[in-house]
């Protein structure tokens, strides 16, 4: 009761300018922008844009392309708490946030968003090339409206066709070099697509009680919590085999394939673990934490095997 008059009953400084009300309440509209997600998809976009020119990068691509995605990515998850914050109001996880608590109005977070959305996609379009801005667009759509208004709540597999939209940053990033869509950028796609469904399904598992009072299909509460790990297991198997496709295709060397080798092994150790381990309550959000470094990790593995010989050229002769 107390949360559903806090949330629509003016605040003191909503009457307050614009401008003075960002600065009142800005670690409200930091939260809104979910800047740890925001902070691996960037990262990945970076790493896409020193994969597609593995030399000097036109400061264009690597700084106001990456703001400019930065800024889509935060007014897409900024909508995503506007469709949700019902939701997220019935659920201890996401009860605290902005919207929820009354700590922001509606108004303010459409107008938020707006601005992000709109300052992200001119600086991509104007500033780097269309065909960024225009990629970039269509991210924030699936996102914001095709996985959030519709498939989060229509279909158990929500997670695995949305990821399409949260697998684009480092095509994004590598389009904003090169100005063409590159396959070994799309290898980058794949990786991040089979990456999210056991990533976030261990999630799931350790909140599927809150998914279900508020009648999201996520797989555990469709399918319980034993074919939900079996499905994670498979798509870890499946991922580990898409991280070789670098290797495979000539775009990366050894020392990626030894580092995906070996963060690929913990992952699977995690999948079997939870399967043989169904009654350790600790494992699925020990698995999901671990997958965030293991994106992190594998991505930098990219990096060190394209720019490491680059680095030791002049001292090898």
């Amino acid at each position: 009761m107390s949360r559903t008059l806090e949330a629509t009953s003016p605040r003191t400084g909503d009457q307050a300018p614009p401008l003075q009300h960002l600065l009142q309440h800005w670690r409200d509209y930091y939260e809104l922008t979910k800047p740890g997600v925001v902070a691996l998809m960037v990262f990945t976009a970076v790493v896409g844009n020193l994969l597609a020119s593995p030399g000097i990068i036109p400061w264009n691509a690597l700084i106001v392309g990456n703001i400019g995605i930065a800024l889509a990515a935060g007014s897409a998850a900024a909508i995503n708490h506007l469709v949700d914050r019902r939701v997220d109001a019935r659920m201890k996880r996401t009860e605290g946030r902005p919207l929820p608590t009354g700590h922001l109005r509606t108004g303010h977070a459409i107008f938020f968003a707006g601005a992000l959305g709109v300052s992200g996609l001119s600086l991509l379009y104007f500033a780097v090339n269309p065909l960024t801005a225009w990629l970039t667009f269509g991210s924030l759509i699936g996102y914001a409206f095709i996985y959030t208004l519709f498939l989060k709540r229509a279909t158990p597999q929500n997670i695995v066709i949305g990821g399409a939209a949260g697998a684009a940053p480092p095509v994004l990033g590598w389009v904003a070099v090169t100005g063409t869509i590159d396959p070994h950028a799309l290898l980058l796609f794949l990786i991040i697509f089979t990456w999210t469904p056991p990533h976030f399904w261990a999630l799931a598992i350790h909140r599927r009680e809150e998914y279900a009072s508020v009648d999201i299909p996520m797989l555990p509460v469709t399918h319980g919590d034993r074919f939900t790990r079996w499905q994670i297991l498979f798509y870890t198997v499946l991922l580990v085999g898409v991280t070789m496709l670098p290797f495979v295709t000539g775009m990366s060397g050894l020392l990626y394939l030894a580092g995906a080798t070996v963060l690929g092994a913990r992952y699977l150790w995690f999948g079997i673990e939870m399967l043989r381990r169904n009654e350790d309550r600790s494992l699925p959000m020990r698995s999901f934490g671990y997958s965030i470094v293991y994106l992190m990790a594998l991505f930098a593995f990219l990096l060190l095997d394209a720019y490491l010989p680059i680095a030791l050229a002049p001292l090898l002769g």
